[in-house]
């Protein structure tokens, strides 16, 4: 049933998408940022071993890391070429050092936290080298982001919460 509504991110234009670091949303108080690591249709997908150990890493960095008291989910995209990260309370500029934290965390880690068959539902499928590589290229890619283009996400961010 249609009826109408459209989905935020089904109205982006995914041919011109591009890897980096995206306010997306805010709904009932919370910010949904787009994590986007790969080119959306571009043929290069996160391999779901890596995408799902980043899943269990990050989620673990974020929620024992300093901004834990205002994250309120992080997940993968069904396309395999990113997350979401949903907050409450937090700026673009925040959110952006959470990750950075976050992926400095993980980056210590010597195992996949949750990845116990009693802890999750697919246990044997993780890969922590694997996500390991993909979160340092998305860190170099994150570390290159023009001071500009995170100013930008930081206005639409601050525009939608002053509406």
């Amino acid at each position: 049933m249609e009826n109408g509504f459209k989905i935020a991110s089904f109205q982006k234009d995914h041919d011109r998408l591009q890897p980096g670091f995206y306010f997306s949303t805010l709904q009932k108080g919370v910010a949904t940022f787009d994590l986007r690591f790969k080119k959306p249709n571009a043929g290069d997908f996160l391999a779901q071993a890596a995408l799902h150990s980043i899943e269990h890493m990050l989620a673990t960095a974020l929620r024992a890391g300093p901004f834990a008291a205002h994250i309120l989910y992080f997940g993968p995209m069904g396309c395999r070429t990113g997350f979401y990260l949903l907050t409450e309370g937090m700026t673009c500029r925040e959110a952006l050092a959470a990750v950075n934290g976050a992926i400095a965390d993980a980056m210590q880690m010597k195992r996949v936290p949750g990845a116990e068959k009693r802890e999750c539902g697919n246990y044997l499928e993780h890969d922590l080298a694997g996500a390991k590589a993909e979160l340092a290229a998305y860190s170099a890619l994150l570390a290159a982001l023009p001071d500009e283009a995170v100013a930008h996400e930081e206005e639409r961010l601050s525009a939608e919460v002053n509406k």
